[in-house]
This record gives C-alpha cells, sequence and structure tokens, in this order.
C-alpha cells in the first residue's frame, strides 16, 4: 500500500512540473519564415562589437574596436555569414532550468519515500 502512495505522489509531482511549458501555434509573416540575410547578419555582428564588454575584450588584447568595426565592413557578405553563424551556435551560458526541475522532482519523490 505504501509503494502505491508513493508511486501516486510521484506522479502527481512530475505532472504538476513538467506541465508548465505550453504549445503555441500561430502565423508567421513571410520575413520571418525566410532565412538570415547578408544585412542582418552584418548588423548581428555589428551590435556584439558595439557592446561594452565586447570593446573592453578587443582593447585588453590590442584591437581597436573601430577599426574592428571597418574591418567588418571591409568583410564579404560570404565571411560575415559565416562569424554571424559561428556567433548564433557559440553558447551563451545560460542553462533552461531542466537539472534544476530534475532536482525538485528527485527531492519530492526522495522526501515522500523517507517520510513514513
Amino acid at each position: 500500500m505504501n509503494l502505491k502512495k508513493m508511486t501516486c505522489r510521484g506522479l502527481i509531482v512530475s505532472l504538476l512540473a513538467l506541465s508548465f511549458q505550453t504549445a503555441g501555434a500561430g502565423m508567421i509573416g513571410a520575413d520571418k519564415a525566410a532565412p538570415a540575410t547578408a544585412q542582418t547578419d552584418r548588423a548581428l555582428v555589428l551590435e556584439v562589437l558595439a557592446r561594452a564588454d565586447t570593446a573592453s575584450r578587443l582593447q585588453s588584447l590590442g584591437v581597436d574596436p573601430l577599426a574592428a568595426r571597418d574591418r567588418v565592413g571591409a568583410m564579404s557578405d560570404q565571411e560575415v555569414a559565416q562569424l554571424a553563424s559561428d556567433m548564433r551556435a557559440a553558447p551563451a551560458g545560460a542553462s533552461n532550468g531542466g537539472w534544476i526541475a530534475a532536482i525538485i522532482i528527485v527531492a519530492a519523490i526522495w522526501y515522500f519515500a523517507v517520510r513514513r
């Protein structure tokens, strides 16, 4: 009987913890569905170069931020597209919170299993 209660409680906790994500459907415009253009790639690279932390890091490496912006302006569209692709694929250092949910679920199951 205790195993049934523990199983039910575990299922309830997991249902509550995992039901926060919802899916939504909707129409999108052709401009959002189209792949990124050279202009948006160049804007992305220049936007990153304009950030204060990027500028300070470039200066610490001995590169003038204005010279870096000029170099991006002189790059071909293919080079800028490759650089923007690399920037999009680089990890941002954030977590999706999956580990936190897993820890909470395991802790809840452990709590209800040990508590008698």
